[in-house]
């Protein structure tokens, strides 16, 4: 079976959120915004983190796109308590199934599993959201491990998963073993692999495997995933969360496509990443929802004069302050990020002043050179933000027909140019060799390469074994009719794949609408223009999986249009 078939059947297939009011600028913030409309179960917990695997994947979807208490069925404890997290075969993701289910068609029944972590997945605010979705996944591990010491882990996350997952990956990596050897989350050795899909930390400069002996892999998987060493331009639109991966350097793959401004944004647009740090701390949802009202307006002056005051304060707290090199620019970026603390230095200068020679002069006689230094500084570190917003940013990274480069990951191969994979692919084969591997406990083995029909038995263990005809309505109801039925055997039937997009939806929009399609190689349209705030159509995506166990779906849900 043509394992390419896998992904062009489990294709992007969910509705894509309008930018935030906050204008160009915050585009870069809400690019997390994807929607997928979980399909609803049974709530009776029956999953524990007892039955052990000897590889688990924890998954991080982005907006909306996580499981929820009360409609998915959740993962329990070794005491029984519920956990922020559902089997894949309880939940689906359009987006992230693709990379984290093949493996399981590639070993032993019960050897592999993949997780999905609930968390609020929602921009009211973003940063408490990635915040909460990394407690969550750290939480998960932890009890994993502690019932299944054995057990090793890999670690995927997409959009607002990929910053969840980044932020926690930093932290596993950097941790240090207690007195008694234990580590607060997980022994860094027990997680084999960590794949981030647009990546707002990444760092200028860096390639998609931090840390990696050999740039074009990671360590321990001896295929490459493209011919050349030059990586993406740009930076994450989230530099405050850079940094290496301590122990897990060179098992990360930290894919960014150019153009994705969540991780190839350009550098010196300041003015536009001081708008970012203000949007990460507003209520996102309510602002795309119903615009400037009272209560959104009240939301964004008490922010913008929290930035204000701490601007003000981290000033006076330095009494040679107009002596300093440091711009009020470069005050408002350091105070306007959700993690900065009083006292903190800045972590790159935004302008360097020339040298005053008198240092017993008056602080206002250097008020001209501080002027002069704000205005110099201005200019350089917005060298880009003009052609940036000119760049209609929103198309360019979400575009309509999922044409922005923010889809890139599941249609970036280019055979021809030494590209033979996707990135969602090569993901997907990387976390089957490490399933592999789990399962015959052996270490990595850094020559290992995986062979052709590696690859197309894992796609082929994924194929689909069901359908689901998803309609949406406009209502405020929900309605879903499902009757899974489990079977211990894997099935394979022969798919067809059509190059014909076709959708089911009905959305009422304003003042533009974002159409998911159906599954299919070829995405459905999407009319509006770019420039406008859409409220996005959440369309129940189909599930099929034929890992074992083997979960068949039949399900024809009423999705109601939401974005949280």
């Amino acid at each position: 079976m043509d394992f390419r078939g896998f992904f062009a059947r489990h294709r992007i297939a969910s509705a894509v959120a309008g930018p935030a009011v906050l204008g160009v600028a915050a585009i870069v913030a809400t690019t997390f915004a994807l929607t997928s409309s979980p399909t609803t179960r049974d709530t009776q917990l029956t999953s524990s983190v007892t039955e052990c695997h000897d590889m688990v994947s924890i998954s991080v979807a982005g907006r909306n796109d996580t499981p929820k208490q009360g409609t998915t069925k959740l993962l329990v404890d070794a005491n029984g308590n519920e956990l922020p997290a559902a089997l894949s075969g309880d939940y689906n993701s359009e987006w992230v199934d693709p990379v984290v289910n093949p493996a399981a068609g590639a070993v032993d029944p019960g050897s592999y599993a993949a997780v999905y972590i609930a968390y609020p997945a929602n921009l009211a605010t973003y940063e408490d959201a990635v915040n909460t979705g990394a407690a969550n996944t750290e939480q998960v591990m932890r009890d994993i491990a502690q019932a299944c010491p054995n057990t090793k882990f890999s670690i995927v996350g997409y959009s607002e998963g990929a910053d969840v997952v980044r932020r926690v990956a930093m932290k596993v990596g950097h941790q240090e073993a207690g007195t008694d050897g234990a580590y607060g989350i997980v022994d860094p050795a027990k997680v084999v692999g960590v794949v981030i899909l647009a990546d707002a930390g990444r760092s200028a400069g860096d390639g998609p495997f931090p840390g990696a002996k050999d740039p074009s892999h990671p360590d321990g998987f001896d295929q490459n995933y493209q011919n050349g060493k030059n990586p993406t331009p740009g930076q994450g639109a989230l530099p405050g969360t850079s940094g290496d991966f301590g122990a897990l350097n060179g098992k990360i793959a930290s894919f960014c496509s150019d153009g994705d401004l969540t991780c190839s944004a350009p550098q010196n647009i300041s003015l536009l990443q001081l708008v970012v740090n203000v949007g990460r701390q507003l209520n996102g949802d309510a602002l795309q929802n119903d615009g400037l009202t009272p209560a959104t307006g009240q939301d964004v002056a008490v922010v913008l004069g929290r930035i204000a005051l701490a601007a003000f304060a981290d000033i006076s707290s330095q009494p040679n302050w107009l002596k300093s090199d440091e711009t009020f620019l470069q005050v408002l970026l350091k105070v306007s990020d959700p993690a900065y603390k009083p006292g903190q230095a800045p972590k790159e200068p935004v302008a360097k002043a020339d040298a005053i020679a008198a240092d017993n002069m008056s602080p206002l006689a250097y008020l001209p050179q501080k002027i002069l230094n704000e205005i110099i500084g201005l200019i350089v570190t917005n060298q880009n933000t003009i052609p940036v917003i000119m760049s209609d940013p929103y198309k360019q990274t979400l575009g309509p027909d999922h044409t922005g480069h923010h889809f890139d990951y599941w249609k970036d191969a280019d055979p021809a140019n030494g590209k033979p994979l996707t990135s969602a692919e090569y993901a997907a084969a990387w976390i089957t060799h490490l399933a592999q591997q789990a399962q015959a406990g052996k270490k990595v083995d850094t020559n290992a390469q995986p062979t052709q029909a590696d690859l197309a038995a894992a796609y082929k263990a994924a194929a689909p074994t069901s359908t689901a005809t998803p309609t949406t309505s406009a209502t405020p109801t929900t309605t879903t009719s499902a009757a899974p039925t489990t079977s211990s055997t894997s099935t394979t039937p022969a798919p067809t794949t059509t190059a014909t997009p076709t959708t089911t939806s009905s959305t009422t929009v304003a003042p533009s609408t974002t159409t998911a399609p159906a599954t299919t190689t070829a995405p459905a349209t999407t009319s509006g223009t770019p420039a406008e705030i859409a409220k996005p159509t959440s369309i129940a995506p189909t599930t099929t999986e034929s890992a074992v166990p083997t979960t068949t779906t039949s399900a024809a849900p009423t999705t109601t249009s939401s974005v949280g």
